[in-house]
């Protein structure tokens, strides 16, 4: 007991409340300074988290949107050469019309060019031969036998009148 009446003893004491007194306070701060640090820092990863999550839903809908962009530029790819495909086919059937109407329009003209022709021939025939008709007519009736025509055609004029 007789370290009770030490001063060291007390002071040691004293020093021992007072650590203890301050620590307790002390501790809480830092504790709390942790605890709002440690939400603070938790309150950033959510953010980041949520952050994060909305960057990748972005990215997955890019994504989304550029595999149909480019299902529909190969769509519209395909669709491009399946007209173009189409129109080749029609314009070969329509040079096909065309060639045949031509074709047919180039034969109907040598028909006719042909019959013109034939025409011609013929009329030129006939011309050929009406003029060695009269001729051999003329060199064949003398003036007698003409006479004699003229009379019998007056003759039966009146009963080819009749047939007429």
């Amino acid at each position: 007991m007789a370290l009770l009446h030490e001063q060291e003893f007390w002071f040691a004491i004293a020093f021992v409340v007072f650590v203890i007194s301050t620590f307790i306070p002390i501790r809480r701060a830092l504790i709390g300074n942790l605890d709002t640090r440690a939400g603070k820092i938790r309150a950033e990863l959510e953010e980041a988290e949520r952050l994060h999550a909305e960057a990748q839903a972005l990215l997955d809908g890019l994504r989304k949107k550029q595999e149909q962009a480019s299902k529909d530029a190969s769509d519209i790819l395909i669709a491009a050469q399946a007209e173009a495909e189409r129109m080749r086919v029609e314009g070969e059937k329509e040079l096909k019309r065309s060639l045949a109407a031509r074709e047919a329009q180039a034969m109907d003209r040598i028909a006719m060019a042909e019959q013109a022709a034939i025409q011609a021939v013929k009329a030129q025939a006939v011309d050929i031969a009406i003029r060695a008709a009269t001729g051999l007519v003329a060199e064949s009736i003398d003036k007698d036998g003409a006479a004699a025509l003229v009379d019998r055609a007056i003759e039966d004029l009146p009963q080819r009148a009749r047939v007429a």
